[in-house]
Order: C-alpha cells, then sequence, then structure tokens
C-alpha cells in the first residue's frame, strides 16, 4: 500500500513554559487521560500553554473501533467512582481557564456512561466555577434521555462530532449512523445550548460532500464547526486519501461563515476542541 508524504505545513515542533509543564506533571500524578496525549493532538502544547486541555473519562478503553481512530478496543473496566473528584481536583491545580472533557464509548454500560458523565461535569463545575466547560460526547444511540442527563448540567457547549461526510460514515465509523448524529445535534440546540461538530478532511469525501454536511449540521441547528486534516496514527487505521491544501480549508472556512455558522475552526492542524476557548464567547 502507498501511503502519502507529510507535507511541511502538517509538521510541528512540542513547545513548552512553566504552564505546559505543570499541567503535563499534574496529568501524570492524577492517572488522568487526555485525549491530547493519547490522539496525538499537534495542538498540544499550543493548548496547554494557553490553559486549556481536553481530558478523556471513562476509561481509556472504547468499546467501537472506529477505522480513523487509534483509542483501544475491548473490554473496559468499570467506571471509576473516583474520577469526578480527581478530574476537578486537577482542573483546580492546573488553573485552566477552559476546559473539554470527552470519553471513550462504553456500549458495555446500560446507559453509556450517561450518569457518571453527569456527575463528572457537576462535581468539575462546582470545584470550578470560573472555569469554562465544553464537553464531546458520544452519540449514546441517539437515545434523548441520556442526553438529558448532560444538558442538565448545563455545560457552556456540548459537542458531537460527524467525523466525516454521509457517505463515507459506514465504511470508518464503527456503529455511529450520520443520521443519528445529526439528531443528537439537533436535541442538543433545541435544549438551547451551543451545539457544536467537527470533521476530519482526507478520507476521500468531495467537495460537494462536504457542503451538503454543512447545510445538514446547519438545519438542525448547529454553530459551530471545526474542520481538520485527518493524520493516520497507525498503519491499522485507514490511510489518508488527500492532504488537503490550508487555502482549500481557508475557502472551507469562508463558505462556512457565508452559510450560517457562527464559528468556523478551518486548518490543517486543526482539532475538535482547538481553540475552544474562543468558542465560549
Amino acid at each position: 500500500m502507498t501511503y502519502l508524504r507529510k507535507p511541511e505545513w502538517l509538521k510541528t515542533k512540542l513547545q513548552s513554559n512553566a504552564q505546559f509543564v505543570r499541567v503535563n506533571t499534574i496529568v501524570k500524578a492524577h492517572g488522568l487521560h487526555t485525549i491530547c496525549s493519547s490522539g496525538r493532538c499537534p495542538n498540544m502544547s499550543e493548548c496547554w500553554n494557553k490553559g486549556t486541555a481536553t481530558f478523556m473519562i471513562l476509561g481509556e478503553i472504547c468499546t467501537r473501533s472506529c477505522r480513523f481512530c487509534n483509542t483501544i478496543t475491548g473490554r473496559p473496566l468499570p467506571p471509576d467512582p473516583t474520577e469526578p473528584d480527581k478530574l476537578a481536583e486537577s482542573i483546580q491545580l492546573m488553573k485552566l481557564h477552559h476546559a473539554v472533557i470527552t470519553s471513550v464509548d462504553r456500549d458495555d454500560l446500560q446507559d453509556g456512561g450517561a450518569a457518571h458523565w453527569a456527575e463528572t461535569i457537576r462535581t468539575v463545575k462546582l470545584k470550578n466555577p470560573a472555569t469554562t466547560l465544553e464537553v464531546l460526547i458520544p452519540d449514546f444511540d441517539g437515545k434523548t434521555a441520556l442526553i438529558d442527563l448532560i444538558i442538565t448540567e448545563k455545560p457552556d457547549i456540548i459537542s458531537h462530532n460527524l467525523e466525516t461526510v454521509s457517505r463515507l460514515t459506514s465504511s470508518i465509523r464503527t456503529k455511529a449512523k450520520y443520521n443519528t448524529s445529526l439528531n443528537v445535534l439537533g436535541y442538543i440546540a433545541s435544549r438551547g445550548i451551543v451545539s457544536k461538530t467537527g470533521i476530519m478532511l482526507g478520507l476521500g469525501e468531495k467537495e460537494e460532500e462536504v457542503l451538503a454536511l454543512m447545510d445538514d449540521a446547519l438545519s438542525v441547528g448547529c454553530s459551530i464547526l471545526t474542520i481538520g486534516q485527518y493524520m493516520q496514527p497507525s498503519r491499522q487505521n485507514i490511510p489518508v486519501s488527500e492532504y488537503i491544501t490550508p487555502e482549500k480549508f481557508e475557502e472551507y472556512k469562508q463558505i462556512g461563515l457565508q452559510k450560517g455558522f457562527r464559528v468556523v475552526e478551518s486548518a490543517p492542524l486543526v482539532r475538535s476542541s482547538y481553540c475552544a476557548e474562543k468558542h465560549i464567547q
């Protein structure tokens, strides 16, 4: 199989300052999982240096095996009842201005982990009233009663990623369905919470499909969109079909804003939590 050479615009260098070192030390000391490091995010140092971090709850083993993701798939351990307190205390010690919380999929749990999610949000907000909060949630199989458990805790933004265009969803996402994800985004917006989604380019999508996805997301009330380059995390994951130029990303940004999104973050290194602290404003 032929692998595409990574272009210069995707090469980054890790930069650290006292804030980065403090966040990294606390993450390790408290046994926390961050999608920043496990997802090999190219913006990790930039975000940590600015006082923003993305945490992954409910363990590090996912019950799904999406072809774009390098998270371990298997049988997860039971949820850690001390995790909400540990996460809340860590955010307090890190003095974060903004935090993003995400999780693995927990199809092994009757509620998909929704109650643990709610407890985590509640505890984090109680101990960190000045820290703004975004949550990036699974689809919970589209069950609105479970999504309501999270909405009730009133995070500032609730995000759920479409990941890719409709045609490619079944080939790269395990179990997840395009229309289910759209319904989740629509339900969040209908309850008065800011609804946000993210997609990757370079998986074989066509421009007209990306534009159709924008229209779909806007039609259900989603107001924030992130667009980034898919980068193959390992040889076991689906290979990159194409590296999209920075100019094309900028074009998609302008189109998205013209179509009606309140915020569009679109660039090769953008990930769903990139510049998340600005989206609160």
